[in-house]
């Protein structure tokens, strides 16, 4: 995996437009791909209720640094009634609307940030950007989350490389339970004052998810930081979460140890990590 092969990829791919979420992977393809072709190089940013103004100000913070064309859309999610269901394979309509929306403003080749390690876990918006005739430069030059750390590092972006993953918000909520603006509000505004209250240990390998199950809100930490929290804490932490939460949700608060992708489920009582 070097740079080289990867600015190869890009260099065969013409006119691109970048698809760019505001995390490591897609801000680094985007920063990368600029640098080599500023003229014909679109990044393209959506913003919906299901992205934190955390990323949609990081990415406006990046283009003005670097000098992006930078197109900034709605991605349309939050009108399918089939992404607002959130079945097993809502990612897929979640993508299907945005490549949607991102193909309405340009007609260049769609980029994503998807890198080899997206590869070995069950995601359903690679069959949206497959019918979407969208490219993983990534993939295509064997770069997997490590290698596109490094390649921040090496573009100078410190900051950007050393960002925690962070995907969508709706991915917080356990499947079959309904995607609702006001939901994802409250899980970031829960997030936010986790992650405040537990000040240190803000680097890649931090986490803080409040997932929305059936059985209630848990709030899953890596394992330093759900060591520092004593039942003090929690206590506290857990009344000021039942303070700003939807009356539908404003029952006890659990917490737990952080599993990746835990809120989706395979099927009933079977979570998928």
């Amino acid at each position: 995996m070097t740079r080289q092969k990867l600015e190869a990829v890009l260099a065969g791919l013409g006119p691109v437009a970048v698809a760019v979420s505001g995390g490591v992977d897609s801000l680094t393809l985007a920063t990368l791909a600029h640098r080599l072709a500023p003229g014909t190089t679109l990044v393209v940013h959506a913003v919906s209720p299901a992205v934190p103004e955390e990323a949609t100000a990081r990415v406006r913070a990046e283009g003005a640094r670097e000098g992006w064309t930078l197109r900034v859309i709605e991605a349309g999610e939050f009108a399918d009634p089939a992404y607002r269901a959130n079945p097993v394979n809502r990612c897929f309509f979640c993508k299907t609307n945005l490549y949607g929306a991102v193909r309405q403003v340009t007609d260049r080749q769609i980029l994503s940030g998807a890198n080899r390690d997206d590869l070995g876990e069950y995601r359903p918006g690679l069959d949206a950007a497959r019918e979407h005739g969208v490219r993983h430069p990534y993939v295509e030059a064997g770069f997997d989350k490590a290698s596109v750390r490094a390649l921040a590092r090496d573009l100078g972006l410190g900051a950007v490389a050393e960002l925690p993953a962070a995907p969508c918000l709706s991915s917080r909520v356990e499947t079959g339970i309904p995607i609702e603006p006001e939901t994802l509000g409250f899980i970031h505004a829960v997030e936010r004052l986790v992650g405040g209250a537990l000040a240190a240990g803000t680097g890649a390998k931090r986490a803080v998810r409040c997932r929305v199950r059936a059985e209630g809100v848990v709030v899953e930490l890596d394992p330093g930081s759900l060591a520092a929290l004593d039942a003090d804490s929690r206590a506290e932490l857990g009344a000021g979460i039942r303070e700003i939460a939807p009356a539908r949700l404003a029952g006890p608060v659990r917490f737990a140890p952080y599993r990746v992708g835990s809120a989706f489920l395979v099927q009933q009582g079977e979570a998928r990590s």
